[in-house]
């Protein structure tokens, strides 16, 4: 008959097994190439930037389920305490063992700092990488439908074979951003770790960031003009929409003299803060943004206020591609 400790180490090992088989193959989460994508390298490229925010969160969890099933289940005896402690130690594992592990070889505080400090510019300048393989890939996305849309509005496509490419085009796009909310989950998982250390060695730092984005005031405007709605707040991202003059509006500020603007009818994006001049959002100013601080040096706060700011972009400009595709996708507009 097989020992209690033999039988905990067996439950933990089938755990860490589980975990270990959460991470798929490329094949399996983007698709094998089948030569009629014209975004494949984006896709790949995007794909390729979630691998780093995959592969230490897997190993912290596994650790934090060792811990949890020794703690639950040995300490109990029982197989339900075992399975208890293996799923409160992922949960343990992801928000508190990166800061335990530094605390334990950093004793001294400027050294916990720095040790902080340099896996956040680490992090920070991997979260730049993922945001611009996403919004590369969605450029090329909404691009491409706009070569669908010109390419049927001047005759040289038949509208079935139109509405079939597009329908295409929207599906890999929904396969797209599925990836991207993946890769976003990693992020916040790792996000919860970082909360955690950040908390510890700069009190304060994400409920500043929080409170400064919650305080950026929404407008009510008429729209004096025809306005085109872009994918981001960037001059050269695709036109997603537009929305006709004398349209009441909601208005926010956003960065880089953009607005991200509401329509009734549920269509969002974002436009010049210079479309709306001669109305009251002609008062909008660019919002702060901490994410554009340093993605190396500087302190550790300064850090984590980017790296919390950053997060928070992947996880709108997620949101803003799902609302996009939702309505982008269609041959006339």
């Amino acid at each position: 008959m097989p020992s209690r400790s033999h039988r905990a180490v067996a439950l933990v090992t089938a755990a860490s097994l589980f975990t270990a088989g959460c991470v798929s193959t490329r094949a399996g989460r983007i698709g094998a190439d089948d030569g009629m994508d014209a975004c494949r390298a984006q896709v790949v490229a995007l794909d390729s930037t979630g691998d780093f925010f995959a592969e230490d969160i897997l190993k912290g969890a596994a650790a934090g389920a060792l811990t949890g099933a020794l703690i639950g289940g040995l300490a109990t005896g029982r197989w339900q305490g075992a399975l208890i402690g293996a799923g409160a130690g992922l949960v343990a594992g992801a928000a508190t063992g990166y800061l335990v592990a530094l605390q334990q070889r950093n004793a001294d505080q400027m050294q916990l700092n720095a040790a902080i400090a340099n896996d956040l510019s680490r992090e920070n300048a991997q979260l730049d990488r993922t945001q611009i393989a996403f919004n590369q890939l969605m450029d090329c996305r909404f691009n491409r439908a706009q070569q669908i849309r010109e390419a049927y509005r001047q005759g040289r496509l038949p509208q079935g074979v139109a509405q079939a490419q597009m329908a295409d085009l929207q599906a890999r796009t929904g396969r797209d951003i599925q990836l991207a909310q993946t890769i976003n989950q990693r992020i916040g998982t790792r996000g919860a770790e970082f909360d955690t250390a950040i908390e510890a060695v700069a009190p304060g730092t994400k409920d500043t960031v929080m409170a400064g984005k919650s305080r950026v005031a929404t407008v009510s405007t008429r729209t004096a003009a025809v306005v085109p709605l872009r994918l981001r707040p960037d001059p050269s991202s695709p036109i997603i929409g537009t929305v006709p003059a004398a349209q009441t509006v909601q208005v926010r500020p956003s960065t880089g003299g953009f607005a991200q603007v509401s329509a009734p009818s549920g269509q969002t994006g974002y436009a010049e803060v210079s479309s709306f001049r001669g109305t009251p959002a002609a008062r909008l100013t660019s919002a702060p943004d901490p994410a554009s601080m340093g993605s190396s040096g500087g302190d550790v706060r300064t850090l984590a206020a980017s790296n919390i700011a950053r997060r928070e972009n992947f996880t709108e400009s997620v949101g803003s591609a799902q609302r996009a595709a939702a309505s982008g996708f269609e041959l006339a507009t």
